[in-house]
């Protein structure tokens, strides 16, 4: 992509737990380059340190060695999206959405419109005086995406969020996400374990190993965008499904 300014970077970055000699290597050494606009998705194995990745870049984790900077021209740089939803059971789907609005201490006008305009476009208007509780897994993760969306992070990151949904509700989250961020432009980071879902979203895949998490492959799904998910009936779809399948899965089966 060789963008003169990278939204994300990473440097030789590295993350380990633990003390000596009960130290354990997670993540790399890894670089990587995410540039504005960019959807890039990142699958692996389980444990091989895509989550270490997402907290790093969220702040909630510092490297052990290396740097991961995130470049923003705003005070709101990043939002987080994770599996379990991360949303308040005692507010209301609205508090739930005007959350990180409140933070920023947009103005009550702006705030409301906003919300008003999220709550709408996720399909939960009907819903904005229900609390999480009353809702499906589906509802609840449109509620944690418009909590993340209405504060308009240059940096969404979302730690496999469709996870715990049946698989149809799982497509038709993918699809209104594709529809979003293509909308939105927002430069996103994504974990998955799903390779459809991967290939659906990403303007980028890229294949971790077992951990230490480190990039084994680059792959660029070779679907135009504006796409929709009638691409997942394409021969295109199933043969890029089936190399990165066989990446992972040597990865996945310990030698």
């Amino acid at each position: 992509m060789g963008d003169p300014h990278p939204k994300l970077h990473a440097t030789a970055l590295t993350r380990a737990f633990g003390r000596p000699p009960r130290t354990v290597d997670a993540l790399g050494p890894l670089d990587l380059t995410v540039a504005p606009g960019e959807f890039v998705c990142l699958v692996g194995p389980s444990g091989c340190g895509k989550s270490t990745l997402l907290r790093i870049a969220a702040g909630l984790l510092r490297p052990s060695t290396g740097t991961l900077e995130i470049r923003t021209s705003t005070s709101r740089p990043a939002a987080m999206i994770f599996q379990d939803y991360g949303i308040y059971d005692w507010k209301t789907v609205r508090a739930n959405v005007r959350f990180g609005l409140d933070i920023q201490r947009v103005p009550r006008h702006e705030a409301d419109a906003r919300v008003d305009s999220w709550l709408a476009r996720l399909g939960l208007a009907d819903f904005a005086d229900a609390y999480p509780a009353a809702l499906s897994g589906g509802m609840r993760q449109r509620v944690a995406i418009a909590r993340a969306l209405a504060v308009e992070p240059e940096l969404l990151l979302m730690d496999e969020p469709f996870a715990a949904l049946d698989a149809q509700l799982r497509m038709i989250l993918q699809d209104e996400l594709l529809e979003l961020t293509q909308a939105l432009r927002t430069t996103t980071l994504f974990i998955t374990h799903s390779l459809e879902e991967a290939i659906v979203l990403g303007d980028r895949v890229l294949v971790m190993s077992a951990r230490p998490g480190r990039i084994l492959a680059e792959h660029r799904p070779p679907f135009p965008r504006p796409r929709t998910g009638d691409i997942r009936d394409t021969p295109a779809f199933t043969s890029l499904k089936s190399e990165l399948w066989d990446l992972l899965r040597k990865e996945a089966v310990p030698a």
